[in-house]
């Protein structure tokens, strides 16, 4: 009996952390009549850059150079923009992947920048002949943080819960890469000129999500029609 008073006690002074679960399960169905939506994202202002300056293992990272916030083309398209549906439920089996998802720590920068995963395993690798620590975050939750002292060295992680991850090295402040987890197969990374293409979209109505570091997030509404493409045309601007 006091041992449980005791228990209950703690609890009542104890905050519980709440662990989320994702709102919206996702069934594969057979589309019939399926739809698309094609597209480009365009930026119409001056690129943003940003500073680096190496202060460690300059042999490997390099020295000083300006990085742009977000890649434009002479056309305005934004390349390596992530372009999804928003909270479908149901739609078209999931594709394999062309080869087990990583991101790779090359010459203090990482490898890719960005890119789209199902929820599921990923390996982090080393390719450097320095330490790095790979450190992904949920906003300000940790999903994993990987000491990487040896060159070839390669740990596979998860990342099951969907939504952006912000990935970072610990040890040299400047890198920064981005990986969405996707909940549902409806999903693009645009091109160097910005188009995107989804495909086999059950018809009706939906939310369009395009999102970018600099730029956050920008949602549309766009209605999908049976054997039909839907055009669209995004512009960001800076959050």
């Amino acid at each position: 009996m006091f041992a449980a008073k005791t228990i209950i006690r703690l609890l009542q002074i104890v905050p519980v952390a709440v662990v989320s679960i994702p709102a919206l399960a996702y069934d594969v169905i057979a589309v019939s009549g399926g739809g698309k939506i094609e597209g480009k994202v365009v930026f119409q202002g001056d690129v943003p850059t940003k500073k680096i300056i190496p202060t460690k293992n300059r042999e490997v990272c390099g020295g000083p150079r300006d990085e742009p916030l977000i890649l434009v083309g002479p056309d305005k398209g934004v390349e390596d923009v992530v372009v999804y549906l928003k909270e479908v439920p149901k739609g078209k089996a999931w594709g394999k992947p062309p080869k087990p998802p990583e991101i790779d720590n090359v010459k203090c920068r990482f490898e890719p920048t960005v890119q789209v995963i199902q929820a599921g395993a990923i390996d982090v690798v080393n390719t450097d002949p320095v330490l790095h620590n790979t450190h992904g975050f949920y906003g300000k939750r940790t999903a994993f943080n990987l000491a990487l002292p040896n060159q070839g060295q390669r740990i596979t992680s998860q990342l099951d819960r969907p939504g952006l991850v912000r990935i970072e090295c610990d040890s040299h402040g400047w890198m920064l890469a981005w990986v969405y987890v996707a909940d549902s197969p409806y999903y693009a990374r645009t091109a160097k000129d910005g188009s995107f293409s989804i495909t086999d979209i059950p018809p009706g109505d939906y939310t369009l999500v395009a999102t970018q570091n600099y730029a956050g997030d920008t949602d549309i509404p766009v209605t999908v029609k049976a054997n039909e493409a839907a055009k669209v045309s995004i512009e960001l601007k800076k959050k």
